[in-house]
C-alpha cells in the first residue's frame, strides 16, 4: 500500500460532500477538531476547560 495521493483525497472529500452535503461540513469539521483537541489533551493528563465548571 502507498502513500494516499491527491487524486485519493479528491475522491474522499467527494464522497464526504455527497454523503453529509455542504451545509454540515463545517459543523462536522468543528466537531472533529474538538474531538482532537480533546484526545491530545487526554494523552498530556491536563483537563480541559469545559470539564472544570457545571453548566448551569
Amino acid at each position: 500500500m502507498g502513500r494516499i495521493g491527491f487524486s485519493e483525497l479528491l475522491l474522499i472529500l467527494i464522497v464526504v460532500l455527497l454523503l453529509f452535503g455542504a451545509k454540515r461540513l463545517p459543523e462536522i469539521g468543528a466537531s472533529l477538531g474538538k474531538a482532537i483537541r480533546e484526545f491530545q489533551l487526554a494523552l498530556k493528563g491536563e483537563k480541559s476547560d469545559d470539564q472544570g465548571t457545571p453548566k448551569s
